[in-house]
């Protein structure tokens, strides 16, 4: 599929994916034209890079971690190493305390609305 397709069975932009295809994170062949061809794959490999810039990992983690994992379920791979998990474990306590911060934010704030709408 030309890279049009994909932006809109992704909602990904274009440029987005040509980002993607610079990193590293998705290949498309070409056609004698010069245009991309991408595979149908392809929609669940930019489904999965989209979850994980959504978790807050960069690109360079991303491209280490997209061989470890399969497109269409998401599940480990056997390629996975022990300094993957490792990383991604960090990856993970670093978004736990993200959320931890945030729920305290959050209860700060609704502190501050009760403490004004009693007042």
């Amino acid at each position: 599929m030309r890279i049009g397709e994909l932006a809109r069975r992704t909602g990904v932009s274009e440029r987005s994916l040509r980002y993607y295809e610079a990193q590293g994170l998705l290949a498309a062949e070409r056609t004698p034209g010069g245009h991309r061809d991408y595979a149908d794959a392809a929609v669940d490999r930019v489904i999965r890079i989209q979850e994980l810039y959504a978790a807050g990992l960069h690109s360079e983690k991303i491209g280490q971690l997209l061989p470890c994992m399969r497109d269409q379920d998401g599940g480990p791979s056997a390629v996975a190493t022990p300094r993957l998990v490792a990383d991604l474990t960090a990856e993970r306590d670093r978004i736990d305390r993200m959320i931890a911060n945030l729920a305290r934010s959050r209860d700060t704030l609704d502190e501050v609305i009760q403490a004004a709408e009693a007042g």
